[in-house]
């Protein structure tokens, strides 16, 4: 597949998904399989999707966002008024431990710290400040407490990537340090090396992973 291909692949799939209502205003660029989107979206939430959307086109081997949001008047909030209902949006989720989280507001942009136990709760806190009215962006830095040995994580990702019916999970390599997991391999498509990615964040105990696995053109 050629990388006019991805990018006619990839513009089309951004005007499939429906949470990306300004797909005629984006841009799209393929270069060796890594797709840059530029442009403008009136809110972060479209940016988010956009994303996601060309990270599922088959070819796509990364995807470089450059989409600016750019708020409508009417969405517009103060920092002050986005931290109080962040706050109020983490208290709300049962999947978020909220009393070990902090949050910084600057310019729209929201910054999530603090620990938890799991990777979904990490994920839960991000997914829960996403969708709040005068966001423009998000960076996560919650970091992952809980800690298992090196032989029960690497067990429970081999596990999960041999349950999950997308992946060969002969294909992907798996190396443990600590709290550091490394994934390496060969995968079809964006869409797999995320899923493998997943598995991965999903073990007790992992805080960073290293996703070296290479998208097969």
């Amino acid at each position: 597949m050629t990388d006019a291909d991805i990018r006619r692949n990839v513009e089309s799939e951004l005007n499939w998904e429906p949470a990306v209502a300004s797909a005629a205003a984006i841009g799209v660029a393929v270069k060796n399989g890594v797709a840059s989107l530029s442009g403008q979206v009136p809110n972060y939430v479209e940016k988010w999707a956009a994303q996601r959307a060309a990270e599922r086109v088959s070819g796509v081997a990364a995807v470089v966002n450059d989409l600016a949001v750019h708020l409508p008047s009417d969405f517009r909030r103060t920092d002050e008024d986005i931290a109080g209902a962040a706050v109020i949006a983490l208290r709300w989720n049962l999947s978020v431990p909220a009393d070990r989280l902090k949050l910084e507001v600057k310019d729209g942009w929201i910054t999530l710290d603090g620990d938890v136990d799991w990777q979904y709760q990490r994920d839960a806190a991000e997914t829960a400040v996403r969708y709040l009215a005068g966001v423009k962006g998000v960076t996560n830095l919650i970091g992952i407490k809980a800690t298992a040995s090196r032989a029960v994580v690497r067990s429970d990702i081999e596990a999960a990537l041999k349950r999950n019916a997308q992946l060969e999970a002969r294909q992907i390599g798996i190396n443990v340090d600590g709290q550091t997991v490394t994934l390496t391999g060969t995968v079809r498509s964006y869409a797999e090396r995320d899923e493998a990615n997943r598995a991965a964040w999903a073990a007790p105990g992992v805080y960073t992973v290293d996703n070296r696995i290479a998208v097969s053109l």
